[in-house]
């Protein structure tokens, strides 16, 4: 791993991260397929759950942020945010796909970002269930999984007939959204959906070439920019501008196709 600062400054940030994983990890893994789990509706209008073991993990990883790093500023999913004196803020997403999650599918994952003024340097996506744990910064990302620890690249997809493309709902967003996602779907080779944060962890292990979806917040996306960056991907919003603050996100392998995909979208969007 390599970031554009103290060296010793990123050994205790990686650590911490890495730490906050697997608190997360033990607090997440007695609920998932458990029976009888409850789950909360955020929406009055549709469904949006949450449940025990979302708190439970976005409170493990605060307590191992305050012992290790209590001057930065924190910002969850499901306890928002608070201050810090830093100038670095952690972005935690203690479960990012809780649908997936009380449906048993081993897609979900926790994310983790370092974020400073210019966005986030530092994401990590851990699949618990499967015991996955894909991190980048700077110019490195490495996956630790079953098969050992091992650098990973996206992959050199140019041509946009070839590329694989994922989206988790198939709404995507809006009416006028949808239809631009499939003003590139219609285009690609390959269109899989409802993978949540694991299609970006894809993206960065070279196996996908492009993530591309609607209604996102920041938690979101932030591990997932700082991750594919790292692998050698690109992560923008729509018009190509930074994607850190959510809403609409396309991730792509490499700038070529990035550039390809994006031109598409903004084509069907008029």
């Amino acid at each position: 791993m390599t970031l554009d600062r103290d060296a010793s400054d990123f050994v205790i940030i990686d650590s911490t991260a890495r730490a906050m994983a697997d608190a997360a990890r033990a607090a997440i893994l007695p609920y998932f397929r458990a029976r009888g789990l409850v789950q909360d509706n955020k929406l009055a209008d549709g469904f949006d759950p949450v449940t025990e073991a979302d708190r439970a993990a976005e409170k493990a990883m605060r307590a191992v942020l305050e012992r290790h790093r209590p001057d930065d500023a924190v910002l969850g999913e499901e306890f928002g945010a608070s201050s810090g004196t830093s100038g670095l803020t952690w972005v935690l997403d203690p479960i990012d796909g809780t649908r997936g999650f009380v449906s048993g599918t081993p897609t979900w994952g926790v994310l983790i970002a370092v974020s400073d003024a210019a966005g986030p340097f530092y994401g990590l996506i851990d699949q618990p269930y499967i015991g996955e744990r894909f991190v980048g910064s700077g110019a490195r990302a490495e996956l630790t999984g079953p098969a050992g620890v091992a650098e990973i690249v996206t992959r050199t997809t140019s041509d946009l007939a070839e590329a694989v493309v994922f989206t988790t709902f198939p709404e995507v967003g809006t009416p006028a959204e949808a239809a631009a996602f499939r003003a590139v779907a219609e285009r690609a080779k390959l269109t899989r959906y409802g993978m949540d944060c694991y299609a970006y962890a894809l993206v960065a292990a070279g196996q996908v070439d492009l993530v591309i979806e609607a209604g996102l917040q920041a938690y979101d996306i932030q591990a997932p920019i700082a991750l594919i960056e790292a692998a050698g991907g690109v992560v923008t919003n729509w018009e190509g501008e930074p994607a850190h603050e959510g809403g609409r996100a396309i991730a792509a392998a490499n700038p070529e196709l990035h550039a390809k995909a994006l031109a598409v979208l903004r084509d069907a969007l008029g």
